[in-house]
């Protein structure tokens, strides 16, 4: 599996190292010094790469995509803050004939974490005396608040039938890595809901598994979709 990966900060060099225990090797790496117009995007850099993997930024995202679709490659994303142009990025990629797997998070974990997060939502809908908040921390240098993940969750248990309003809220201190935390509370008790990441290591394997997921694939999946069907 040959790889592009396109902003290769922290997120692009563990991806790279892990590569190969997927089966995977890079063999493009565009980021602002050989990218900042986009253009590195070429049919010429891409010929020969199965899938490409992005993490860059919410202004450069969407372009990124329509111009994968455009020169027929496959792609992960897992940059956030881009998701209100979802329909642009289906549209590129369906009319392309492309695949694309987009997440918040390509934590294996996160993704099984919404479900039961959807589970309790769906529960608790049905229990009036039960209010709900949602919180995460990350590390300092993070530029979304809440993040991309926690604002999914919060969707996620509004799609499942949730009625009642949801304090969300979110700090950013330090070198963390993550926790994302649901909880509802009643005058009786507490119910906590709660992931915590080790490490960046859990997303860059997501995304792996995502790629190979998807080459040789056509249509605009989730992340779950993958971690749903054994691959």
């Amino acid at each position: 599996m040959n790889l592009a990966i396109i902003g290769y900060g922290k997120m692009g060099r563990l991806i790279e190292q892990l590569a190969p225990q997927y089966q995977g090797q890079v063999k493009l790496r565009l980021d602002i010094d050989n990218n900042a117009t986009f253009e590195g995007l070429t049919q010429e850099n891409f010929r020969g790469i199965d899938a490409a993997i992005e993490f860059s930024t919410a202004s450069a995202a969407p372009e990124n995509i329509e111009r994968l679709a455009q020169l027929g490659v496959n792609a992960v994303v897992g940059t956030t803050g881009w998701f209100g142009q979802l329909d642009r990025a289906r549209r590129a990629v369906n009319q392309a004939g492309t695949g694309l797997v987009w997440s918040p998070n390509f934590s294996v974990g996160i993704s099984i974490f919404s479900q039961v997060v959807a589970e309790a939502a769906r529960r608790m809908a049905r229990q009036p005396d039960y209010g709900a908040w949602a919180w995460e921390i990350h590390h300092a240098t993070k530029k979304d608040a809440p993040s991309g993940t926690l604002l999914a969750l919060v969707e996620t248990m509004k799609q499942n039938g949730y009625p009642r309003p949801i304090d969300a809220s979110a700090s950013r201190a330090g070198a963390h890595p993550g926790t994302h935390e649901i909880g509802f509370d009643s005058a009786a008790d507490t119910i906590t809901i709660r992931h915590t990441a080790r490490s960046r290591e859990g997303f860059a394997r997501g995304a792996l598994r995502a790629a190979r997921w998807i080459v040789g694939k056509r249509g605009f999946f989730e992340f779950g979709e993958v971690v749903n069907e054994l691959d």
